[in-house]
């Protein structure tokens, strides 16, 4: 499904002197997160491109409300829930208009493309290769939709401020630019040993407050293991008729029901969620680990199946007692033989640990 890209060198590596004449405004961390803020009424159309370099091949893409992306509130369920947004490589189109209205077109190969359309709380779905669509409605106006192939760099700088706590170091290191545009560079770094991330930047813009890029380097690393930008960006409100969508004559149409708090699942046609154990998020902060249960009888379990059905991904996998073991530099994901599966942007002894625990 992802489409690798190749990022020029210097785009979005968040270390180049801005072009502008005027430096910025010198701001403190806390006024630069209260600059993006701000950010609620930019309007654009821009180029996003998102790529990685796990020496992994491409990591299944979670649905619109299942995986690790939907599962969690707060900051150990933002932790939880990032691996799901660093899953994929792709390039994509992005339109915005304020904090309600945004659709994103991300290549699905030479001659098919998935979109994301959302007005208010009406979210779309469609993928034009199978001719499927999927609709949500979100439960409240500023919830995201989930979808981890669809996360834009403002949604996963979120994420990531979410997940800061006192065991965070943030500071603002040196004006960068990214497409075109001079930005604040807001660095996280993690105090603790205990987690695979090393630093976090965010790219800032100075006028907008829109988060332009993020970039992420594991412990140790000299050069990011993750990045997502854009490499091109104009303000301006685009045409409202991009965020309406009809489904196509033909296309099979799926309601999805949203997950309460703290559940993620996904239920097709039903209007009525399932039944049984909840994902849940043990530990707090950047050591926080999230834990699948096993499906139901005569559930699918979709998240571990999808991983071990890869060839190439379950051969990446390591035997550890109890299960496998996948892991990047940035994030491991642990599937136990019983059907449960763990993530967390933790060393897979962390993981392990807390599956024993569990039992």
């Amino acid at each position: 499904m992802a489409v690798p890209v190749v990022i020029a060198a210097g785009v979005l590596v968040g270390t180049l002197p801005a072009g502008a004449a005027d430096p910025l405004p010198a701001r403190t961390p806390a006024q630069v997160i209260e600059l993006m803020g701000t950010r609620t009424a930019v309007s654009f159309t821009g180029t996003l491109e998102q790529a990685t370099d796990f020496g992994l091949p491409d990591l299944p893409a979670a649905g619109p409300s299942s995986g690790p992306a939907a599962a969690g509130d707060g900051p150990a369920g933002s932790v939880a829930s990032i691996a799901g947004l660093l899953a994929a490589d792709h390039t994509a189109r992005v339109y915005a208009d304020g904090p309600a209205k945004l659709r994103v077109q991300v290549a699905d190969g030479s001659f098919a493309e998935r979109n994301m359309v959302r007005r208010g709380t009406d979210v779309w779905f469609y993928a034009s290769k199978d001719n499927s669509a999927a609709h949500l409605v979100l439960q409240a106006p500023d919830r995201g939709s989930g979808d981890p192939s669809t996360a834009t760099p403002a949604d996963i700088a979120g994420r990531f401020l979410a997940a800061a706590d006192p065991d965070t170091e943030i500071s603002v290191g040196a004006e960068v630019e990214v497409a075109g545009r001079a930005a604040y560079n807001l660095l996280l770094e993690p105090r603790t040993a205990d987690t695979l991330v090393g630093r976090i930047a965010i790219a800032v813009d100075g006028e907008t407050g829109l988060p332009l890029s993020v970039q992420v380097t594991a412990r140790g690393a000299a050069t990011p293991a993750f990045r997502s930008g854009f490499t091109a960006l104009a303000l301006g409100a685009p045409d409202d008729s991009l965020f309406t969508f009809v489904p196509p004559a033909g296309s099979s149409v799926r309601e999805i029901v949203p997950p309460a708090p703290g559940l993620s699942h996904d239920v097709g046609d039903s209007e009525t969620p399932p039944s049984g154990p909840r994902p849940a998020v043990t530990g707090s902060g950047w050591t926080s680990v999230l834990a699948v249960p096993a499906p139901a009888a005569g559930g699918t379990g979709a998240g571990a199946n999808a991983l071990l059905a890869d060839p190439l991904l379950s051969q990446a996998a390591v035997d550890v007692p109890g299960g496998k073991l996948l892991s990047t530099p940035l994030f491991t994901v642990l599937v136990m033989a019983d059907g449960r599966l763990l993530a967390g942007l933790v060393p897979g002894e962390r993981l392990q640990a807390a599956a024993a625990a569990a039992q």
